[in-house]
């Protein structure tokens, strides 16, 4: 029995020695992803992120499934409202005159309740006819209301009121706490007030986008950028739609994780490090800290002579996570949309298999009184 647990023992110490090869696994080794680029000469190209490589990727074409939409700058409204078609005037006619056209002896004032611009900007006023008060702010309508009825009675005067219509509305369609239509109260409301009158975004939203409708043209941003930059407080017209939607973008994670699955952004811009951190670290008994790569596919032309770019489409990041430039790097190496983040496993974990396994065996036989 004994020269049994010799030989058994000369085996497993061979082993040992023989532990290049690889064992099955639930991610690859640094160094068979980079044997792998070099044998496929030229169909990947793999690039180390340090501090003297940041510069160059800086400047490559983005990648990955992205929503470019414009944004429109801040400017600067009027603090009162104009009339637009749809619109609701109240009109109070005074007239303290004998013999009035409008009112009696009794009544000196006649109020015109609910009349609404029509499609073409006038309102309909007995004895005068249709007047045309679009784009007029309401006072500038009330004065030339009078001006119009002062032609057939000289000492009358006019009150107007406005409720505003959808001409002056916008409508805050969803991602916020309460959405719906909202009045503008003058032609200085900007986004941020619509927000805030709506109850403030949705908290459930991750990295919460804004969408602008306007007409036939869509605008977006995003809540982070709004609230950071005073420039992004657009000013909004009636009619306009904005809605508030959770941020699209993901990027994947495999091998020796936290997690292997699939993540969205949490944020505008993520570094490498953001992204170690979002998946949960790597497996710090499996992990080779100095193979976590970053996978990511270029399109065609960013390849093409004369263009800033890699040396093929599909392209290998590899981020040292032992060094300090490695360290540094990481956070200033953004992550696109769609890259894949890779942890190889370290190939010391299959000696370390091979050695429990020798442990086992030796308590196994330790235990039966053999040795």
């Amino acid at each position: 029995m004994k020269l049994l647990v010799k030989f058994a023992l000369c085996c497993c110490v061979s082993l040992i020695f023989t532990a290049c090869g690889r064992l099955p696994a639930g991610a690859p080794a640094s160094n068979e992803i980079i044997d792998q680029v070099q044998e496929d000469n030229g169909e990947f190209a793999i690039y180390l992120v340090n501090r003297a490589f940041l510069p160059t990727v800086k400047h490559w074409p983005a990648t990955g499934t992205q929503e470019r939409l414009p944004w429109i700058s801040k400017s600067q409204g009027a603090n009162t409202q104009i009339i637009r078609a749809g619109d609701v005037l109240t009109l109070n006619i005074w007239d303290s005159s004998e013999n009035s056209l409008l009112t009696t002896d009794l009544q000196r004032v006649v109020p015109l309740e609910q009349v609404r611009v029509a499609s073409n900007g006038t309102v309909f006023v007995p004895y005068v006819g249709n007047v045309s008060v679009i784009g007029l702010t309401p006072d500038l309508a009330r004065e030339q209301l009078q001006s119009d009825l002062e032609a057939i009675v000289p000492s009358v005067q006019v009150q107007l009121s406005m409720k505003e219509g959808r001409g002056n509305s916008v409508e805050l369609v969803g991602g916020v706490n309460e959405p719906g239509s909202y009045r503008m109260p003058d032609r200085n409301y900007t986004i941020r007030s619509l927000l805030s009158d709506g109850g403030g975004v949705d908290q459930r939203l991750n990295n919460p986008q804004i969408r602008l409708v306007r007409g036939n043209s869509i605008f977006g941003t995003s809540v982070e950028k709004l609230l950071d930059s005073p420039n992004f407080d657009t000013l909004l017209r009636g009619g306009d739609q904005v809605f508030v939607e959770a941020d699209k973008r993901y990027f994947l994670s495999f091998g020796a994780t936290g997690t292997e699955d699939l993540h969205t952004f949490t944020r505008d811009n993520l570094s490498a490090m953001d992204a170690v951190s979002i998946i949960g670290g790597v497996n710090e008994t499996r992990a080779d800290p100095k193979g976590l790569l970053i996978l990511r596919e270029y399109p065609s032309s960013a390849v093409l002579p004369g263009e800033r770019g890699p040396r093929n489409t599909r392209v290998v990041f590899s981020v040292d996570l032992t060094t300090f430039d490695g360290l540094f790097s990481a956070r200033n190496f953004e992550i696109n949309p769609n890259d894949l983040v890779l942890a190889t496993e370290s190939p010391i974990n299959d000696a370390l298999t091979i050695s429990k396994v020798i442990g086992n065996f030796f308590g196994v036989f330790s235990s039966a009184g053999v040795l």
